[in-house]
């Protein structure tokens, strides 16, 4: 797939929808990232179709990109797949909350970033069974040759007493 910016021209749009295929490269997205468990090197693949509503933009479709994550609890590197299969976009074009029409494009970035960061894990795991670093007693797991401590019941010290009558 080759590299496009991710503009909609409305012109195209009056006769019949618009099928956008490509890759949003990582610069275009503008991710700030502060978060050194996930790395975004890898564009966002898209595969949209764009239709004009009355005063309004409809765009469905899917978007796929991979991270390459660091696994909070082992700290291992890992790819993990995010896949937003059923992805779709309602921007007015007329109107208080309407979207910039800039030489009569419609740039789509600003939602795909948004959806894009709020699908990122917000603590990766390479595995949900990930019992962290080797050699720790991570609070998931417990040490299998100490038994598991039973407090007493209040009702079963009751019990020990003998009152004599």
């Amino acid at each position: 797939m080759k590299s496009v910016p991710l503009l909609v021209q409305l012109r195209h749009l009056a006769n019949h929808e618009v099928t956008l295929e490509g890759e949003l490269p990582v610069a275009d997205l503008d991710l700030d990232l502060h978060d050194e468990m996930l790395r975004v090197d890898k564009p966002v693949a898209f595969h949209l179709t764009a239709a004009l509503l009355d005063d309004s933009l409809l765009v469905r479709g899917t978007l796929e990109m991979v991270l390459d994550c660091e696994c909070v609890r082992c700290l291992k590197p890992f790819q993990k797949r995010i896949e937003l299969g059923e992805w779709s976009c309602h921007l007015a074009l007329k109107g208080e909350e309407s979207v910039p029409v800039v030489d009569d494009c419609v740039d789509l970035t600003p939602q795909i970033r948004e959806d894009i960061l709020l699908a990122f894990p917000a603590h990766p795991v390479c595995n949900p069974a990930c019992g962290g670093l080797a050699g720790t007693n991570s609070g998931s797991k417990k040490n299998k040759a100490e038994p598991p401590k039973s407090n007493p019941s209040a009702w079963a010290e009751l019990d020990k007493l003998k009152i004599k009558s």
